[in-house]
């Protein structure tokens, strides 16, 4: 017989050898109107919400109250577990880790130009022209 492993002992494990990729990120959770949100460790290809390894921290928007195991994810980030981008923004606000703020992903919105004509691009009048054109012999 082989040697049993726990679930969250063999996700650590396989995270080890870099076959699981693990990622923090928050978990929304509350009332409607009244959400809350966990921080978790979690595998990449579970959905926010399903199974996860450990509960990190909590977030609550509406009191800006933020409560964060700040060892535990100094640990999980050393097995290589990847942060979101908004907890990696939380993290650096909290002086749990040193980095720079990550910007929010927005598309820019695309402005149309009408196409002016440019006034170099403008014609030349008729009378100069005319005299940069040889005349006409008969």
């Amino acid at each position: 017989m082989g040697i049993r492993l726990e679930w969250p002992s063999y996700i650590a494990f396989y995270a080890f050898l870099g076959k699981i990729m693990l990622v923090i990120r928050l978990n929304r959770f509350g009332k409607r109107n009244q959400a809350q949100f966990r921080v978790v460790l979690q595998e990449k290809t579970k959905a926010p919400g399903h199974r996860h390894v450990e509960m990190l921290g909590s977030h609550n928007p509406h009191s800006k109250v933020t409560i964060l195991k700040k060892d535990r994810i100094l640990h999980w980030i050393g097995q290589g577990a990847q942060p979101s981008d908004r907890v990696h923004n939380m993290l650096v606000k909290e002086g749990v880790i040193e980095g720079k703020v990550i910007p929010k992903k927005m598309p820019r919105p695309v402005k149309k130009e009408e196409e002016a004509p440019k006034p170099e691009e403008t014609p030349a009048p008729a009378a100069e022209v005319a005299s940069t054109e040889a005349p006409k012999a008969e």
